[in-house]
């Protein structure tokens, strides 16, 4: 165990930051790939079925996002101590973060579950489901509620392991998942004829292996830190630390998923086809978000560490690579889909309303897109180090509290233009907001530089 901590020291301490940023950024952008792709799958197999079934991938999404706020907060507010401590070498304080974060996703994983399956109708109803969309979305989302611990506490392991330097094992879990899912969907949905609950349980079968995969590094001792209810936290302190930490990614996920419920509610005022088009653009969205969030999400554990190991150079080398390197990658991707939109969206359905609203929200959201590092590194970076409040502010800033005002307000000047174009506006407000919190930040740290 001490060769294997005195090991991981020196390579989060001493390798270079770009071979760093790539060696944690590939298998991260990867995880968040496969996991988007199979997302993605699970909208293409579905809308095969309707136009109300595929709208309803769009509400039970939401749903997902909530489950995943709340994983992403355990994990990222334990992970964030974790590096820090372990750049510190205090070794046993680590495991204390790690099983407590891991069990406390647990129980919100199970509590959403148990109450989301007692009033079903009212969850999609607030998630913005139509009254045609209902059946498919408590069809599909039942299962989703039923796979609910084993969401979060996927999240919660998957943000663990990353932080402790161990971002090949989180590809993993996620991998497999996501491949199973692929695999099943159209087996479950058309050979069993399932329809779309061969969606959902596809999705929730994925989901429990994937995260039991995430827990063999902790049962084969390949990690540093342990999980274990001896090291289970009852401290006040230590839990307020983990949800404060987090909160920062409860924000970003779970503002996520008002987001989107406002979208679908303000969609629905076009119909289901517009719901459809804006469920489709959401998915394809958010594969292109994952490469920026995976490459953002490579570097916190080299942030967070080096932090901890008081590096402040590294800390500086490390966000600034991030973010042009980020900058690069997405500019090149939304570039081409920019020029294949319509062939991307007529994948999905060949309705020509469907087609025509989902191809002009997605031109709208290619051409904002690759601003989406300066804010996400901005948000991490923060979250990395322990400074709560930057980072809950600019999470909140990307996630919702500019998107979310653009949705209500557009849609009554500009029709369902509005509507494509709130999200993209957001992009480039949060970006231009995060610069100058930023470049505050860098001269501080060059101050503590010797």
């Amino acid at each position: 165990m001490e060769e294997t901590e005195s090991r991981q020291y020196q390579k989060m301490t001493e390798t270079p930051i770009w071979k760093l940023a790539l060696r944690f950024g590939l298998p991260t952008t990867v995880s968040m790939l496969i996991t988007n792709i199979y997302n993605m799958a699970d909208t293409f197999y579905v809308s095969k079925i309707s136009v109300s079934a595929s709208g309803a991938t769009g509400i039970v999404f939401a749903l997902m996002a909530v489950l995943q706020a709340f994983g992403f907060m355990f994990g990222h507010g334990a992970g964030s101590n974790i590096s820090r401590l372990l750049g510190a070498k205090k070794i046993e304080r680590a495991k204390v973060f790690t099983s407590t974060s891991v069990f406390l996703s647990f129980a919100a994983g199970l509590l959403i579950g148990v109450l989301g399956l007692l009033f079903p109708d009212a969850l999609m109803r607030m998630l913005g489901s139509t009254d045609t969309i209902l059946s498919d979305a408590k069809m599909y989302g039942i299962f989703i509620l039923i796979s609910a611990p084993a969401l979060t506490v996927g999240c919660a392991l998957n943000n663990i392991l990353r932080y402790e330097g161990e971002a090949a094992y989180a590809m993993a879990g996620l991998c497999a998942g996501g491949i199973l899912n692929m695999l099943l969907d159209p087996v479950l949905i058309f050979q069993c004829q399932m329809g779309i609950a061969g969606a959902g349980l596809s999705t929730a079968v994925s989901q429990y292996l994937s995260t039991a995969i995430l827990f063999l590094p902790f049962i084969r001792k390949k990690t540093v830190t342990e999980i274990r209810f001896r090291f289970m936290s009852k401290e006040r302190e230590d839990i307020q630390n983990i949800i404060l930490t987090g909160l920062p990614s409860l924000a970003r996920q779970g503002l996520n998923s008002v987001s989107t419920a406002v979208l679908n509610l303000q969609a629905a005022m076009f119909g289901d086809a517009a719901v459809a088009a804006m469920s489709i653009v959401g998915r394809c969205g958010n594969l292109l978000f994952s490469f920026a969030l995976g490459i953002a999400q490579g570097f916190q554990p080299i942030c967070a560490f080096n932090y901890g190991a008081g590096k402040h150079d590294r800390v500086k080398k490390s966000a600034l690579f991030t973010i042009l390197f980020g900058m690069g990658v997405m500019g090149a991707l939304c570039a081409v889909c920019d020029l294949f939109a319509v062939e991307i969206i007529r994948l999905f359905r060949e309705e020509e309303s469907v087609v025509k609203a989902g191809a002009d929200a997605f031109h709208w959201m290619c051409r904002t897109l690759y601003f989406l590092p300066i804010s996400a590194v901005g948000s991490m970076l923060f979250q990395s180090i322990g400074k709560k409040g930057r980072s809950f502010f600019i999470a909140a800033l990307q996630s919702g509290c500019i998107s979310i005002p653009c949705m209500l307000i557009l849609p009554n000047l500009f029709g369902i233009a509005g509507i494509q174009m709130a999200q993209p506006c957001a992009y480039l407000i949060a970006g231009a907001l995060t610069i100058p919190v930023l470049l505050l930040f860098f001269k501080q740290e060059s101050k503590k530089i010797t």
